[in-house]
């Protein structure tokens, strides 16, 4: 199978190609980055020189799937004439992932342009949405962000068991800004430093309230979200906060057993999703695509705690990516991601 990457020079498009790589079924035959177009790929990145690849304006080959690593709206752009070439294609942008066109508008701050294709577009979460990532051409891969908030609290969600009202606060390594020089991303600025940011709404919020919408007939989450930068390099630790309902769950130790069973059965055989009995570290996920999940109670105040890690660029995008590229084409879901993480 012939793969694309549009984008290759952002932190996303880089994992893609250390990535497939080494998937058995694939082969990665064109990559694309304006920046840096004539370039052989491991000139650009020198960790890629055993992929012999020159770096293109466009993807001209015949391809079968095509993923897109492009920012937000320019994205759109390049996906609209591949798809209408037949090339199936994963988007890793936000170009596709809210279905409401006015809401694309309010947080991106130019029309959709193409609104009839949100809703031919899949979430791409595998796990939830396994079903319609298999007879999909067109998958909105998650944001780093709501992949780990989502797979957090889904759970409860879905078993009617919490209330509507909740807090959401991540923390995120450096590399989720993506490659672009900012003086917010600067060594110096970042560097022994801890920053909120977004503080009046980040762009994934919509996103993720979307998603949690649609986990349980009339919940309608009020969710307060607030992303926080760390310095590291990869990684998104999530800390979520909500109240348990009355009487869902039995009072003290036999309730946080019920809810750790919950949580046990929903992801029970999820290749990439572990529920662990003790709190995670990003660490734990460095380089792989697993999402580590730690639910808990809060006996006090009768509140669920759910932490969730994983690896940004991988999770996040890239990993993710190729995880629902082997749903789509019906290969097994697991290829090419058997990975484990790095540690220390």
């Amino acid at each position: 199978m012939k793969a694309a990457i549009v984008n290759v020079t952002g932190y996303a498009g880089v994992e893609l190609a250390r990535l497939l790589h080494r998937h058995p079924e694939v082969q990665l035959t064109q990559v694309t980055g304006r920046s840096a177009v004539g370039q052989r790929l491991g000139d650009a990145f020198p960790h890629l020189a055993d992929i012999d690849l020159v770096i293109e304006a466009e993807v001209s080959g015949s391809v079968d799937v095509v993923f897109s690593a492009l920012p937000q709206i320019a994205s759109a752009e390049a996906v609209i004439p591949l798809l209408e070439r037949g090339i199936k294609v994963v988007d890793i942008s936000a170009d596709f992932r809210l279905k409401d066109a006015s809401q694309y508008e309010q947080w991106y701050g130019v029309a959709h342009p193409r609104p009839s294709l949100l809703e031919e577009a899949v979430y791409g979460l595998t796990e939830l949405n396994r079903g319609e990532i298999r007879g999909s051409a067109l998958v909105a891969n998650p944001g780093c962000y709501p992949t780990g908030a989502i797979l957090a609290l889904a759970p409860a969600i879905r078993a009617g068991i919490v209330l509507e009202d909740m807090v959401i606060d991540s923390k995120s390594g450096v590399s989720g800004a993506g490659r672009g020089l900012s003086l917010s991303s600067h060594f110096s600025e970042v560097n022994e430093n801890v920053s909120a940011y977004s503080v009046e709404g980040h762009r994934h919020l919509p996103e993720i309230v979307q998603e949690l919408r649609r986990l349980r007939r009339g919940f309608e989450p009020r969710l307060t979200f607030l992303p926080h930068l760390i310095p590291m390099t990869r990684g998104i630790l999530s800390s979520c906060y909500v109240l348990l309902k009355d009487g869902a769950v039995a009072s003290g130790a036999a309730g946080l057993k019920e809810v750790r069973a919950l949580y046990r059965d929903f992801y029970r055989g999820e290749p990439f999703v572990r529920v662990v009995e003790e709190s995670p570290m990003t660490k734990h996920t460095l380089g792989n695509n697993s999402c580590i999940v730690f639910p808990t109670v809060d006996l006090r105040t009768n509140r669920l705690v759910v932490i969730s890690c994983l690896d940004n660029l991988v999770k996040g995008a890239a990993g993710q990516a190729i995880q629902n590229m082997n749903l789509m084409f019906g290969l097994p879901e697991t290829a090419g991601l058997e990975q484990l993480a790095l540690y220390p």
